[in-house]
């Protein structure tokens, strides 16, 4: 508690920057802070603020996390609250508790494009409430409706409840598209990490809708305009990443997305079918869509045996997405941090408006 309690009020800390926590101990000025920036009584608590596993807590980790133990000032507070409520918050598309959406309308005489957000969190963590007030606000803007979609997390049940939850999602926003003003032709994803890995699962896989099925939610197709991706995991198979990095370690986020017990069952052959299933590459054809991906880890090669939470974010993913999706005739916009410190917002407005087109107004 005396750690918990010391962190607490080093976010609380006074101080006119927008974000006092970072601004003070961010000694590299990238915007964010690494576990060795941080003061060593509160590093044992890192994991909980890096929300999405990458490795740096970033302003908006530091304000999600000060909120949700009832800290800090108002100005973060009210600086990380979407600007609007939702017009449908909490909508249902399945059973299970996290089967729930949050759905922002742009004004629109004629059928808008939707933009539909998948959050991070090491597919163990995350809410749809980590959605960038700064994306949701120029997306409206430009006549493009949002919707922040919640799935299964891998601790009540393993791959592939993840990206089977969130299809269905985007499937009953289109059951709904006529009610809610959208259009149905023109829907991309976006996220970060685990919400990238699977906005390019989605944009990847093959339809899933049945249309011989007698619920009407089941016959939506779960087919994608384009999608726009944060330190994305191109392949969440532990062998090819074993591969990619020259290491022998797994990311504790992976164990546990295929339930599995350990690093060493990766060996284990009936877990080899669904780490080929839940790898966007895998499912990359020729008549797939457009992709803009961001990594904000630096381009630099990793030493032999780099543990998941030093690799699993690099952009050498990106790197080799660019490529095979070159070679399948394909466009994709790679990112770097050498280029853009920050995530580009802009570049990721610009591009949903060029390939989703706007509502009219």
């Amino acid at each position: 508690m005396r750690i918990l309690t010391l962190f607490l009020l080093i976010l609380c800390i006074p101080c006119q920057a927008k974000n006092p926590f970072v601004e003070q101990f961010d000694k590299n000025g990238d915007g964010k802070l690494s576990k060795e920036e941080i003061p060593p009584p509160a590093r044992r608590i890192f994991e909980k603020v890096d929300t999405n596993g990458d490795g740096f807590v970033t302003p908006e980790e530091d304000d999600t996390f000060r909120k949700s133990r009832g800290k800090g000032n108002n100005r973060g507070r009210a600086r990380n609250s979407p600007v609007a409520k939702p017009n449908h918050e909490n909508v249902r598309y399945g059973e299970h508790e996290r089967h729930v959406y949050d759905l922002w309308l742009a004004k629109s005489k004629s059928p808008a494009p939707l933009v539909i957000y998948y959050h991070g969190g090491g597919f163990r963590a995350g809410d749809k409430g980590s959605i960038k007030p700064q994306l949701l606000t120029a997306l409206l803007q430009e006549g493009i409706s949002v919707a922040a979609a919640n799935y299964r997390l891998s601790s009540s049940a393993p791959f592939p409840a993840q990206m089977h939850d969130s299809a269905k999602a985007l499937q009953h926003i289109r059951l709904n598209a006529k009610k809610y003003n959208i259009d149905p032709e023109r829907i991309a994803a976006t996220g970060g990490s685990a919400g990238g890995h699977i906005s390019l699962w989605l944009a990847f896989h093959d339809d899933m809708a049945n249309p011989e099925s007698k619920e009407p939610i089941d016959q939506q197709s779960t087919r994608l305009t384009t999608a726009a991706v944060t330190g994305a995991q191109s392949s969440i198979d532990p062998r090819y990443i074993q591969k990619l990095f020259n290491t022998d370690q797994v990311n504790l986020a992976v164990v546990q997305l295929f339930g599995m017990k350990g690093p060493e069952d990766i060996d284990n052959k009936k877990f080899h079918p669904l780490f080929e299933e839940a790898s966007p590459l895998n499912h990359l054809t020729r008549d797939d869509v457009p992709v803009l991906a961001y990594y904000n880890q630096a381009n630099e090669k990793l030493p032999p045996n780099s543990s998941g939470r030093a690799h699993i974010h690099h952009p050498k993913f990106g790197i080799v997405l660019k490529e095979k999706m070159k070679k399948a005739g394909l466009e994709c916009e790679l990112l770097l941090r050498e280029d853009h410190p920050r995530e580009p917002i802009d570049k990721f407005i610009s591009f949903f408006v060029e390939k989703l087109g706007k509502g009219s107004q």
